[in-house]
């Protein structure tokens, strides 16, 4: 029983322009260093599908799925549609963003009924700044809040950690799950940017750690060590979730937090010590953030390299 890996072609046909951060080398940059380090030779690769209304209605307004579906029917073969000053979508971007759920959901459905261990779905377009009824920061539907409440409705857990350590808070996925009693969410990111919100948790099932622009990888150990495991011991989760956004790592100049490749590392690890101890090890990644190819790539694939256990 191998490792789960999800992506698909689908997710490279969304783009918003030439110099646009979230391109689709991004998800090359991730597969050629996974391939090169050898750790695909580990895994099981999958062609995910396109998530359902039924699942996407979970974590989606009817209204705004309603709304989502006729832009993206509309628009034009070689233009885009502004969704926000940052955010737009493509003749391809409907599609893409049902593909990238529907990977989350598969991962959640494989990982759940043990037919992998723990699974990396290698996704765009992002979805951790989705809200329920509103689109944003790059995302279109919350990969990640589907996958969870698909599988807290399927499967019959009770409680579902999401850990997101990408340098931007995941705002829609707090804006979905905030107060739902099944989900603890631990989120950090760097305080004072992009999308301007977190410091002050929506509900009590929200575990936000902002840190300071600089704050290093010291900092960052600190908080997870200190908020995030003894929350996620006293909840004792069924199946954990983790948005992985790699925009921290100080090549990137999307954040300012200076995080390396060794601290998502660390993180990973101390991730998998809690699953391993609550949830019969049982993971499931999403690809968040990450926008400077190079770091991107090297960071998702040290993350990789512990999730599977070649470590």
């Amino acid at each position: 029983m191998l490792p789960a890996y999800l992506s698909h072609a689908d997710c490279l046909k969304h783009e918003m322009g030439a110099q646009h951060p979230e391109s689709p080398e991004r998800l090359g940059a991730v597969s050629d260093q996974l391939l090169m380090r050898g750790l695909l030779d580990y895994m099981h690769a999958f062609d995910p599908p396109l998530a359902t209304q039924d699942q996407l209605a979970r974590a989606h307004s009817a209204d705004y799925l309603q709304q989502f579906a006729e832009t993206g029917a509309n628009v034009p073969e070689d233009g885009y549609v502004q969704i926000d000053p940052d955010t737009r979508i493509n003749a391809y971007s409907y599609r893409a963003a049902l593909r990238a759920a529907g990977a989350a959901v598969m991962a959640a459905d494989l990982v759940a009924t043990g037919k992998a261990p723990v699974a990396f779905c290698n996704i765009r377009p992002p979805g951790h700044h989705a809200e329920r009824a509103a689109a944003g920061g790059f995302c279109f539907f919350n990969n990640v809040a589907v996958a969870i409440l698909h599988a807290l409705d399927t499967y019959g857990l009770e409680r579902v950690a999401l850990v997101d350590f990408d340098v931007h808070h995941g705002n829609g996925s707090e804006d979905i799950l905030a107060g739902d009693t099944r989900v603890l969410m631990c989120s950090s990111f760097e305080s004072g940017i992009y999308p301007f919100c977190g410091d002050v948790p929506k509900a009590a099932n929200m575990v936000n750690t902002g840190l300071p622009s600089r704050s290093g990888g010291k900092a960052f150990r600190e908080a997870v060590s200190q908020h995030w495991i003894p929350a996620l011991d006293a909840f004792r989760p069924q199946l954990l979730f983790i948005s992985a956004g790699f925009d921290g790592h100080r090549e990137d100049d999307m954040g300012n937090l200076g995080l390396t490749e060794a601290d998502f590392e660390w993180v990973t690890r101390e991730l998998v010590g809690v699953a391993n101890r609550h949830a019969k090890g049982r993971i499931v990644s999403c690809l968040e953030g990450g926008y400077e190819l190079s770091p991107l790539g090297r960071s998702a694939a040290a993350h990789v390299k512990v999730l599977i256990g070649a470590d």
